[in-house]
């Protein structure tokens, strides 16, 4: 069951990127928008169930599950702002790319928590760090845009990093369906708020719009991040991240395919080392990782 939970998963989350690039393309959905949507739809649908059999769930939510599930929201949040828009300017791929190194944004954030980590995954910092100049050297000698997409798309690796990391703290206590719905729910607030400020808006689409937001709904936030959401409760944060690597070739595949999107050679050697330098850094962790525990144990990471 949970190699089938997370094959849903990376089918979900790599059919994100292109999804949503061909609405941004195809029609006048804003990103935010795109964003605001698959959050609020997804806490509306993860909720119904809970509050079905559980009605008093909501009311038994602790400080704890709270702090940590508002920090994943506001991760969250932040990091669908930084990525979707990172899609307008530059290519499916990379942006994929870039923002799956939260694998590589956790193993540094526990570097600065005091983590000794063993030295594979230096290396494998290392290879991915290599990839990262090489998409950024090939974007900066296309367009200014797209060097823009690539450091966003880098922010939201880093947010999604952050996401991936409370939402584990969170999901040590909570239910799925609770934890998702106030997750989603809060990142929804949160968007609609940036969007006011920054004047995008939220409806008033046409109908290839709207089919376009539910497609990314329940391909990417229904199906994949939900599924991951289970899996960090039986699964570490840096093997779920693992798995979620498998969803760089797989958006490239899709982009190629039904974008006709096509790269420089030096962009997809650099898509190559990203996607090796992560596998040798989450595998060094799991190695590492009763070390991990012991050190995150004595700094009381709750």
């Amino acid at each position: 069951m949970t190699l089938l939970i997370a094959a849903l998963g990376v089918l979900g989350v790599a059919s994100s990127g292109p999804l949503m690039a061909g609405t941004l393309g195809a029609t006048s959905v804003t990103a935010l928008a795109i964003a605001f949507w698959r959050n609020a739809i997804g806490a509306l649908v993860m909720a119904t169930p809970v509050v079905v059999r559980e009605p008093k769930a909501f009311g038994k939510i602790t400080r704890r599950e709270l702090g940590w599930s508002v920090t994943a929201a506001v991760a969250l949040a932040f990091h669908f702002a930084c990525f979707i828009t990172a899609l307008q300017l530059t290519s499916v791929a990379a942006a994929t790319a870039l923002v799956c190194l939260q694998s590589a944004w956790i193993a540094v954030f526990q570097l600065l928590r005091g983590t000794r980590h063993r030295w594979p995954v230096l290396l494998g910092l290392g290879i991915a760090f290599g990839g990262v100049v090489a998409i950024t050297g090939f974007d900066m000698g296309s367009s200014p845009e797209a060097l823009l997409g690539d450091l966003l798309a880098l922010a939201g690796g880093a947010l999604a990093g952050l996401y991936t990391l409370a939402g584990g703290k969170a999901r040590q206590s909570m239910g799925i369906g609770t934890y998702t719905t106030l997750c989603y729910g809060i990142c929804a607030a949160i968007v609609a708020v940036l969007a006011a400020v920054s004047g995008q808006p939220l409806v008033g689409f046409d109908a290839g719009g709207w089919l376009g937001i539910i497609a990314i709904t329940v391909c990417a936030q229904l199906v994949g991040h939900t599924a991951f959401n289970h899996l960090l409760a039986t699964m570490s944060p840096l093997l779920v991240s693992m798995t979620i690597l498998l969803e760089i070739p797989g958006a490239a595949i899709l982009a190629a395919v039904f974008l006709n999107e096509t790269l420089p050679a030096g962009t997809y050697a650099g898509l190559a080392l990203i996607l090796v330098g992560l596998a040798v850094v989450v595998a060094g962790q799991r190695r590492g990782r009763p070390e991990a525990d012991r050190r995150e144990a004595e700094l009381g990471t709750d």
